[in-house]
């Protein structure tokens, strides 16, 4: 197990709203973005994008991610060969993997409805490590303001997968 990196990374998935209620399907982004603690910097970043095999991309989504169906069509690849490409350029259970909440579930209920392996075993939710550190008990806070909170500039466009796990990776090398 390397303890010196972290690979932060964030999912976007289907999604719809229904009558004002936000509801997710399939995974359809995966982005990464690595951390050396003993450099302190980020050292690696990759984007993937996913064909779901059920779901559709809607127009909320379209508006949510910038993720279009047309995108998903061109550069989306099935669930297994993203992971595959992400252990190979990331390192699967040997590494560390993060992400602000439990996208480990939600990567890890596909999987098993895919019949596909689960890429990492290590896993930290930096949303709880978050509230722990600043003393914050109940109350849920989100990943861009927990990351201006610390006046940390977030860059670029929220709900892209390969835009928040790199501003994670930010605040992530912060709270270690």
């Amino acid at each position: 197990m390397n303890h010196n990196r972290i690979v932060c990374f964030d999912l976007e998935m289907c999604c719809w709203n229904e009558n004002g209620v936000g509801t997710t399907g399939e995974i359809i982004e995966v982005g990464l973005a690595e951390i050396d603690l003993a450099k302190g910097e980020i050292v690696k970043r990759a984007q993937y994008y996913v064909k779901p095999e059920n779901d559709e991309v809607s127009m909320f989504c379209v508006e949510l991610t910038g993720i279009t169906p047309r995108k998903i069509e061109k550069q989306g690849r099935p669930l297994e060969e993203v992971l595959k490409s992400m252990v190979k350029n990331f390192g699967g259970s040997n590494k560390i993997f993060a992400s602000w909440g439990r996208d480990d579930l939600v990567l890890a209920q596909e999987c098993q409805d895919k019949g596909i392996e689960m890429p990492f075993k290590e896993f930290i939710n930096l949303a709880t490590l978050y509230r722990i550190q600043n003393r914050l008990k109940d109350k849920r806070i989100g990943h861009k303001a927990a990351q201006e909170s610390k006046g940390i500039e977030w860059e670029g466009r929220q709900h892209s997968g390969y835009v928040d796990a790199y501003n994670l990776a930010k605040l992530a090398l912060t709270m270690f």
